[in-house]
């Protein structure tokens, strides 16, 4: 089973001049769950590409705990942000 959950572009932020920055890519996230494993269990992937290169990006299979510690992660970091964190 594959189900996707969400996906979106994220366009390389300006630098702080107004310019481009040419260490800057602009990438697409998207997450879905698959257990397409041989434990059968289920997984939630995580998969960054650069943005119009679809099929060349790195794919994170993240187990249960995994997949808690990276929301744990980007809550805290959008705290630090001053921002809510949401539910």
């Amino acid at each position: 089973m594959r189900r996707s959950i969400d996906d979106a572009p994220v366009p390389a932020p300006e630098s702080a001049e107004g310019g481009g920055d040419d260490d800057l890519t602009s990438v697409s996230w998207s997450v879905g769950i698959c257990d397409d494993y041989d434990d059968a269990g289920l997984r939630v992937q995580l998969t960054v590409e650069e943005l119009g290169a679809a099929g060349t990006g790195l794919v994170a299979h993240l187990d249960p705990d995994a997949a808690r510690r990276l929301r744990l992660a980007l809550r805290s970091a959008l705290k630090e942000l001053g921002q809510d964190p949401g539910a």
